[in-house]
């Protein structure tokens, strides 16, 4: 038997720091993964895919958010969906999955919403076993009911779940927690997990899958943006499980020290090379310190410009102090415009502690509309 895991889709998620243009590109990406796993299982021979929980990121979505996976799941009928609720959308009275009920579900796609076991394909030789999630924080363990699940002699049984096997404080604070060695307690041939965006081997029967489209910056260096395909030869075989890249976006943190013109070109070769094909798959969160001179501002700005127009996000916090120079004056020409940049100059450096971050943005800013003036001088009229 062999099916993909899969988990944490959470359709409609909202991207609070990205633009309009980015957030509808990274919503879309979440939707189109899906038709990649459905690729993916049917490139590997897989018969089946299990989504263990949160499908959707919110519990009321607006009808055409409901509706968009189904309908990407429904392009796969050769394909057996595998579906649980998670804790972003449990399954509550009246909520998502009555919703879906309602509208009704393509044939090869199954809700499980009873905990009841179900074959997982026509064959019948393997089954999943549910513990999705009927409140969004449970006390209780959703998988304890597996180990009495009723399934045929002699076939493979896949727990299928949502939750926590780790203990990151007391229980109240620690809902939906998962029993760490549930695959051995109900004679689990594999237990697929959901609810960590990262991909994860807890042991050689449980495994998180990880989200398949990575969606924060914190995500990148833990699997997340894969989905796995799973090889059960029999019931008590060990199960053979190999990651497969589906996501699409690249999301990744970075920090610089900038003094002067090397640095900042560093800096630029180092995230156009993230992915120098297809910069714009590329989101990066940038934090940056140092000093730079007021051309060096100039250069760096310009940088950034560059930067944000190639990768689909550049997000950056803090910014290079001002470190002027004698010649950075000349930058300005003469006249008027020239002994304003002296003053705001001279107060950036020794002013008082409260003007220097004034003075240092208003010389920035002065310097910015001097270079796109004609003949980038300021020489006063």
């Amino acid at each position: 038997m062999r099916f993909v895991h899969t988990s944490d889709w959470q359709i409609g998620k909202v991207f609070r720091f990205a633009d309009d243009d980015t957030q509808s590109v990274l919503q879309d990406q979440r939707l189109e993964v899906i038709g990649r796993l459905g690729q993916l299982a049917r490139a590997q021979g897989a018969a089946a895919v299990v989504v263990a929980g949160d499908i959707y990121d919110h519990e009321i979505p607006v009808e055409r958010t409901l509706r968009q996976p189904i309908e990407r799941m429904r392009q796969f009928p050769d394909l057996c969906w595998h579906l649980i609720a998670g804790n972003h959308d449990p399954h509550v009275p009246g909520g998502i999955w009555d919703r879906l009920r309602a509208i009704g579900l393509p044939d090869n796609v199954t809700a499980h919403l009873d905990g009841q076991a179900t074959p997982m394909d026509p064959a019948g030789t393997a089954w999943v076993i549910p513990g999705g999630l009927k409140r969004r924080h449970v006390a209780t363990d959703p998988t304890a009911d597996m180990d009495t699940a009723q399934t045929p002699p002699g076939v493979i049984r896949v727990g299928l779940a949502h939750g926590s096997v780790r203990d990151f404080g007391d229980t109240a604070h620690n809902p939906n927690r998962i029993a760490i060695d549930r695959a051995r307690q109900a004679g689990l041939s594999y237990l697929a997990l959901g609810d960590w965006h990262g991909m994860q081997r807890i042991d050689e029967r449980t495994w998180y899958s990880g989200t398949p489209e990575i969606d924060g910056f914190d995500r990148g260096g833990d699997g997340g943006g894969n989905a796995l395909v799973v090889e059960l030869a029999g019931p008590n075989a060990r199960p053979e499980v190999t990651s497969h890249r589906v996501g699409r976006f690249v999301w990744h943190r970075d920090s610089a020290t900038l003094t002067g013109t090397q640095d900042i070109a560093a800096l630029e070769h180092r995230l156009r090379n993230i992915d120098p094909q297809e910069a714009g798959r590329v989101l990066v969160w940038l934090s940056v310190r140092g000093a730079l001179s007021l051309e060096d501002l100039q250069a760096y700005q310009n940088t950034l410009d560059a930067l944000s127009s190639a990768l689909r996000l550049l997000r950056v916090d803090g910014e290079p102090t001002l470190l002027p120079r004698a010649d950075d004056l000349d930058l300005f020409g003469t006249g008027a415009v020239r002994e304003a940049a002296r003053l705001l100059s001279e107060r950036a450096a020794t002013g008082p502690e409260e003007q220097r971050d004034i003075a240092v943005a208003a010389l920035r800013r002065l310097a910015l509309a001097v270079h796109a003036a004609p003949g980038g001088k300021g020489d006063a009229s």
